[in-house]
């Protein structure tokens, strides 16, 4: 699964949850992609080039992105043995059951 893919599938996850009110930013391995919950619906968009403030940022490999996504693994483990840092808003990073 590569970032083209990700994006285009939480695009359509993220338009059947209400706007998230602020910004998520994914850094996965060396790829961007940000939803911008801050309009009237959640915007999905990848980003390149220079890198942008987020209200939360989600950090993860490609690899344990995918394995969450399938649901090989939980993500209180992921996040205990340190394989996601979340930084930011915390309240954000809980909202992100709904779009898995």
């Amino acid at each position: 699964m590569d970032i083209k893919d990700i994006c285009a599938d939480m695009a359509q996850k993220a338009t059947t949850i209400d706007p998230l009110g602020k910004t998520l930013k994914f850094c996965l391995d060396d790829e961007i992609m940000l939803i911008d919950g801050t309009g009237e619906q959640n915007e999905v968009s990848i980003i390149t080039g220079n890198d942008i403030e987020s209200d939360c940022t989600v950090t993860m490999s490609l690899e344990t992105y995918g394995k969450l996504q399938r649901r090989e693994v939980k993500p209180f483990m992921l996040v205990a043995s340190r394989k996601i840092k979340v930084k930011g808003d915390l309240s954000i990073a809980a909202r992100l059951k709904q779009l898995t």
